[in-house]
């Protein structure tokens, strides 16, 4: 029942997981010691007590700020998971496998136990026990944006500390490690200065907004220590937004946005300009795309979306009716609008037109940005897209290639105002 109905045929998706370690593990041989060469190989992105599986791994991690509520729904088996109670969430964030559960007083760490890793020409998914990862110090108005190898926690006031991610692997995040974790973290690195910004890993280095004044804020791109390595030429008035692409990460500006990009060593920062006058109130603020994508979403203020395709360095705004989600697979796909009608919208990326739109999925949709008033979100991933319906206490899954079609629903018994998605 709760099989998804892409899912690639199980011998040859086996003997391609089987083919892509065995290539991995011959780059890691080529690296190893001698000593090691009695052994196999670590896959990539393998940590002790995971399994590779031969497609992607997703899971929901769901919480209501109300009742401190939190489940992980995996997507694909349907299994639903009861985690510890989160009291005092104000916002859910991810880096693809962490639940980061923010609150006031600082960030509980979720390990939905599903990850990811691209390596550009092949692809490993993993999987792992759901566990409790610990506390990340910092209230509101902290961000966190990890990688495989590190996680960054920028505080409201700039300043940011880096941690080897294999903290959090082992069940221990903040500075004095999680109760009754198995291994408590050192301390972490801070780096030098304060950033305009959330501070992102990205090519096995550092990408930061520095501001001197009311001056645009400047690239500055540091190593995993520390160290400056490089200030591509670039000015970005009054940063929101960032997303981490294909093609390099996004960092959205005033007048648009800046990609800083990596090229055999050498970073770039370019440009990328609306094109025509935004008001402040209708610019991008907050990118939403598949990961892996190169087209990014954000609402422009309240009845249009602004549609980023990094590859061709163009802006458009798609005029919709009036926007509470919006999200995108990239080309191919439609755009996917939740308007004020509790209907999902698809919108054809190229012309701006709508091309369908489904009955009545949400009958109450709730208004604001956090805590119970949270407006619902639309997460996608490389087959479906998946609507929260807090009132209803339930999620929908969506084939975004099928007009839109409501492929599962699933209930919760839960109001899941916060919601994002692992495994991707």
């Amino acid at each position: 029942m709760f099989v998804r109905r892409n899912v690639t045929p199980l011998v040859p998706a086996l003997l391609s997981v089987a083919l892509l370690s065995a290539a991995c593990a011959g780059q890691d041989d080529a690296k190893s010691s001698p000593d090691s060469a009695s052994s196999p190989a670590t896959p990539h992105g393998y940590v002790e007590g995971a399994t590779e599986a031969a497609e992607q791994q997703s899971r929901l991690l769901l919480s209501d700020p109300g009742t401190g509520d939190t489940r992980v729904l995996d997507l694909i088996t349907g299994k639903l998971h009861d985690t510890a109670p989160k009291a005092g969430v104000t916002e859910l964030t991810t880096d693809g496998r962490f639940g980061y559960f923010h609150g006031a007083d600082g960030t509980h760490v979720l390990d939905g136990g599903a990850w990811t890793v691209d390596h550009g020409d092949h692809v490993h998914y993993y999987s792992a026990k759901i566990k409790e990862a610990g506390e990340l110090p910092g209230g509101t108005g902290t961000s966190v944006r990890g990688d495989a190898g590190v996680t960054v926690v920028t505080a409201a006031d700039g300043r940011a500390d880096v941690r080897p991610r294999a903290d959090p692997e082992k069940g221990a995040s903040g500075a004095s490690g999680a109760s009754g974790a198995p291994g408590a973290p050192g301390a972490p690195d801070r780096l030098p200065g304060t950033y305009a910004g959330p501070v992102v890993p990205y090519a096995e280095h550092l990408i930061g907004l520095t501001r001197d004044g009311d001056a645009p804020a400047k690239v500055v791109v540091l190593d995993r220590s520390g160290k400056r390595v490089a200030t591509p030429e670039s000015a970005c008035e009054d940063p929101k937004g960032d997303a981490v692409t294909r093609r390099g990460v996004v960092l959205g500006c005033a007048d648009g946005a800046l990609l800083v990009h990596e090229d055999d060593g050498t970073f770039t920062a370019e440009k990328i300009p609306f094109g025509e006058d935004v008001p402040k109130t209708a610019r991008a603020t907050e990118f939403r795309h598949r990961p892996g994508s190169t087209t990014l979403t954000a609402p422009t203020g309240t009845d249009a979306v602004h549609v980023l395709d990094v590859t061709e360095r163009a802006w458009k705004r798609i005029e919709t009716g009036p926007v509470v989600a919006a999200n995108t697979a990239g080309e191919g796909s439609p755009l996917v609008v939740l308007e004020t009608d509790g209907a999902l919208h698809g919108y054809d990326l190229s012309t701006g037109k709508e091309t369908t739109v489904t009955e009545r999925l949400l009958k109450d949709v709730p208004e604001g940005a956090t805590g119970e008033a949270a407006a619902p979100v639309i997460e996608v991933d490389r087959s479906r897209a998946y609507l929260n319906d807090p009132a209803g206490k339930r999620v929908y899954e969506i084939d975004y290639n099928d007009d839109l079609r409501v492929a599962r629903t699933f209930d919760l018994g839960i109001r899941p105002f916060l919601m994002v998605e692992t495994g991707r």
